[in-house]
């Protein structure tokens, strides 16, 4: 089940050889990946990708560790295993939509286990995104609010939809930019990531080709305006997590090679 499915269903309930700055150095932003980006290989076969890229920091995005899909904390100690052994970062954790207080204790319990400092995800109304501020704040988490493009109308779509429902939160509370999805809901990505630039916790570095579809495209061939976002990022001086998403079926692993050569180069 692709990615975009999940989220379908949360809502209705460079090139080799090219020399790489280093994710870390002064002056440069913090490259990493989201692991759905590799959904379709094994979790061993997504470790031995990313120990050859170099990739550092990752969120872990795959279908099967969201709430959606009720995983068990044994999937969770057997992917923190994987990372410990490689030294790979689980910075944030991608739970999806949370719909009440037990699927919100499940997510801070999930994030605890692969050692994430964030979790990804949304929640529809007011009084659960005031229980996710009070419940994260206790556990010394972060939570970024997702956007998503769907055929049907989302609950944030546009930077000011995020906006509006961290207004009156705490700081514990901010946003996951996704660009690639405010690409495809028609918002200007620069604009996006300046605008929620004091509350972003995460970017997902994602392009499309064209508004009103979710065709994912390598970075800098759509309409995401790639470089531009990462100039503006480093305009606001970003610290956190740029996590690569590529939502490809098939092999992916030389796409994702140029992906993170092209995101390095610009970082």
């Amino acid at each position: 089940m692709t990615r975009r499915a999940f989220g379908r269903m949360a809502v209705g309930g460079a090139a080799a050889g090219l020399k790489l700055r280093a994710a870390g150095t002064p002056g440069t932003l913090n490259i990493g990946m989201g692991t759905y980006s590799y959904h379709g290989l094994s979790m061993e076969a997504t470790i031995a990708q990313l120990q050859d890229l170099g990739i550092q920091e990752v969120e872990m995005s795959r279908g099967e560790f969201m709430l959606l899909a009720h995983p068990g904390e044994e999937r969770f100690r057997g992917a923190r295993a994987l990372f410990d052994k490689a030294r790979i970062r689980c910075v944030s954790y991608y739970a999806a939509t949370i719909h009440d207080e037990h699927e919100l204790d499940l997510a801070i319990r999930f994030a605890g286990l692969l050692g994430a400092g964030n979790i990804t995800g949304d929640a529809t109304g007011g009084p659960l995104l005031k229980r996710i501020d009070e419940s994260c704040t206790q556990a010394g988490l972060s939570f970024g609010i997702h956007n998503h493009y769907f055929k049907t109308k989302f609950a944030y779509e546009s930077p000011d939809d995020v906006l509006r429902a961290l207004a009156g939160l705490s700081k514990t509370m901010g946003a996951t930019a996704d660009v690639g999805q405010f690409a495809s809901c028609g918002y200007d990505t620069v604009d996006a990531v300046r605008k929620l630039g004091p509350y972003l916790k995460l970017v997902h570095l994602k392009d499309i080709a064209a508004a009103g579809a979710e065709d994912n495209v390598l970075l800098g061939q759509g309409i995401a305006k790639i470089p531009e976002v990462m100039r503006e990022l480093h305009k606001l001086h970003f610290g956190g997590l740029v996590a690569i998403e590529y939502e490809k079926e098939g092999p992916v692993e030389e796409d994702l090679r140029k992906e993170v050569a092209f995101a390095r180069n610009l970082a």
